[in-house]
Formats: structure tokens, sequence, C-alpha cells
């Protein structure tokens, strides 16, 4: 199911049904399972308090929403990225976008059925000047707050599939603040200027 025995991320409309499969293919190892409508902060410190009780085989953990909260997320952080000895992750959610961009550096994401497939956006992020910049914000100001996410996600994708960027700790948390300031109903031109100029900058410092 996924490409490492860490654990990771399975995207699935199915959670409930997901975590016990999962649970039941393996046994005898012990599965410690959350499975939430929203997950919250009280369900993610649950988490932490279960996942440094120290065990002698793999214990999975395996965390399962509709949603997951940014400060829910925010304090998995940490332990997502540096788990105690013998402790798996594995995170269940219907959507990929409920997830923020630095959760999802931490773990391999495995998306059942048809993902999605991004067409080649106009515009280059590993030469991005001005010009293009500005061209490209003028042509997508005016979008919707779905269509301003979608974007959102096609400009990662594109950094990270297509041009196969390595990401700088300010390029992903841009795209993490973005889809916050988006929710927020923030001016997606100003939002996307900000997540643009991350990759101008990085573009002037390596000339």
């Amino acid at each position: 199911m996924f490409a490492n025995e860490r654990g990771g991320i399975l995207i699935t409309a199915q959670v409930e049904e997901r975590a016990r499969e999962i649970e039941e293919s393996r046994r005898p190892l012990r599965c410690v399972t959350f499975i939430r409508d929203d997950f919250k902060i009280e369900d993610a410190k649950e988490v932490i308090g279960e996942a440094y009780k120290s065990e002698e085989n793999t214990k999975t953990l395996i965390l399962g929403a509709k949603s997951f909260t940014v400060p829910a997320q925010n304090a998995l952080l940490k332990i997502l990225e540096e788990p105690p000895r013998n402790i798996v992750f594995i995170l269940l959610a219907p959507n990929k976008s409920t997830f923020l961009p630095t959760v999802r550096s931490r773990l391999s994401l495995t998306q059942e059925h048809h993902q999605l497939i991004h067409e080649a956006l106009p515009v280059s992020l590993k030469n991005l000047d001005l010009s293009g910049l500005f061209a490209f914000v003028k042509e997508h100001e005016r979008f919707k707050k779905h269509e301003a996410k979608g974007l959102i996600e096609q400009l990662m994708y594109q950094a990270i599939h297509v041009e196969k960027l390595s990401l700088t700790t300010l390029q992903l948390e841009g795209f993490e603040k973005a889809l916050r300031l988006i929710e927020l109903n923030s001016r997606f031109q100003s939002v996307l200027v900000m997540v643009l100029m991350n990759f101008l900058k990085e573009v002037k410092r390596g000339r």
C-alpha cells in the first residue's frame, strides 16, 4: 500500500474501511486507530501521548478523518518527522488538499482510484522573472476560492513533480500559508504574488 514500511498518507473515500483493513493486515502487531470526523488539536495530543508509550514491537497509529485542522497538523509535524522507535504513522483522508504541504513532505502519499492529472501551467518556476510573475498573476487574479486552492495545488505539483525542484522550507511554508489565506477569503492576487515571490528570490540568489 505504501512505498515503505514507515507508513504514509492514504487518500481514500473509505476511511473507516481502509483503517480496518490496515489493522487486519498488520496482525499480530498492534494498531491503535483514531477515527474522527474532524481531527482536532486534542486528538493530536492523544496521538502524541500514545506514540511515546514504549513498545518492543512495531506499533501502527492510524489517524483517519474527513478533515484535519491546521493546529492538529502543526502539532503532529515534529513526531511525524522523527517518530519514536517502533512507531509507524498512517494518515487517512478523502482529499489530498486536507493535508498541509509540510505534512505531505514528511510522508509518502498514495491515492486510490484516479489521481488528479494537472495540466502544465504557463509559467516556469525554475526560471521565473518579474514579467512572467505579473503576467501569470494578472491571468489568474479573479479566481474563486475553489479555483484558487486548485491553482496553488497545481503550482506545488508543478514545482515538485514537473520541474523537480528541491523546495526550501520557505517555499513549502508559502504554499501552506497560501491555502490558509484562501480559506480566510484573502485577496487571491496578493496570495499568488506571495507564493511566486519565493521562487523569484530563489532564482536571483542562484545567479
